[in-house]
């Protein structure tokens, strides 16, 4: 069965820290190039995405002015083959 748009669900990934960052997000969803920007819209350290995924397991990371960290937020982790941690996102079916 080929994943559609109407098969993804809404996913809102969410990092605190403080407010004037550039905070992007990578993973497995989007072969790990950091361009999808999260957007801090009350300039509060609070800075949100929305994806679209289509359910499965997929493995992310944040880049924070250019450095790789985990989101502390979520404690599902894997190792990475770069010595560090990976979070693991599931989009479940609906």
């Amino acid at each position: 069965m080929k994943k559609t748009a109407a098969t993804r669900r809404a996913v809102v990934l969410t990092y605190q820290d403080a407010p004037g960052k550039s905070v992007m997000v990578a993973g497995s969803f989007n072969d790990w190039q950091p361009v999808r920007k999260l957007e801090d819209k009350s300039n509060d350290g609070t800075y949100r995405c929305r994806l679209l995924l289509a359910p499965g397991e997929y493995q992310y990371k944040f880049q924070i002015d250019g450095e790789w960290r985990s989101d502390p937020a979520n404690p599902n982790i894997v190792p990475n083959e770069f010595g560090s941690l990976n979070n693991v996102l599931i989009v479940k079916e609906k």
